[in-house]
């Protein structure tokens, strides 16, 4: 569908996605290839190829220094900025190419628990870390919406059958919940009638 869509003359800086889409080399690779950068999720067990060889991610985070992590916010959450600790190590491919620019290992971990996140990423330009943290903070803002849209306008509810009624069940929810959106902030920004 990501590419369908690049297809239809969609235009957008970076894809974002869980580890479903972060352990696709096709999707990643055709990205690349798009000049798309993507921030997508990869499981611990995943590997990388660093300057010192292939290795897992979850082995790579445990042996950073200190010194490697930062707190950039991730964006805000429903209780102010999300702050979490956050490192990032460059990773080349079985066959790097130059043209394509860098390859990261963005990792995340929790202030309170430790509990690590990992991510592959590629910027189609040169970016900060803040950058790429801010991508993988607007992921969690599409899944609020996901689950906003399932409890308040039945994105869930569909016994899917056929491509053409899940598509249409699915665009006329999603425009549900997107007037629900906007009558809120409507609301929110109202001025209050005065006593």
């Amino acid at each position: 569908m990501i590419i369908r869509a690049l297809d239809g003359g969609i235009s957008v800086p970076w894809v974002a996605g869980d580890e479903v889409y972060g352990a696709s080399t096709t999707l990643r690779a055709e990205l690349e290839n798009r000049a798309v950068g993507y921030v997508l999720a990869v499981g611990c067990d995943h590997r990388v190829t660093t300057g010192t060889g292939v290795e897992r991610v979850d082995h790579l985070a445990a042996r950073l220094p200190t010194r490697s992590w930062q707190r950039p916010s991730a964006g805000k959450g429903a209780k102010g900025h999300r702050f979490y600790d956050w490192a990032w190590i460059t990773i080349h491919d079985t066959a790097p190419d130059a043209s394509h620019g860098r390859r990261w290992l963005l990792i995340r971990r929790n202030r309170r628990t430790g509990e690590p996140a990992f991510y592959r990423c590629f910027p189609a330009r040169r970016v900060p870390l803040a950058e790429l943290v801010r991508v993988a903070g607007r992921r969690w803002t599409i899944e609020e919406s996901f689950q906003t849209s399932k409890g308040q306008t039945g994105l869930d509810e569909h016994q899917v059958r056929t491509w053409t009624s899940w598509y249409r069940w699915t665009t006329l929810v999603l425009l549900a919940h997107l007037f629900l959106a906007i009558t809120t902030v409507a609301e929110r920004v109202k001025p209050t009638p005065q006593d």
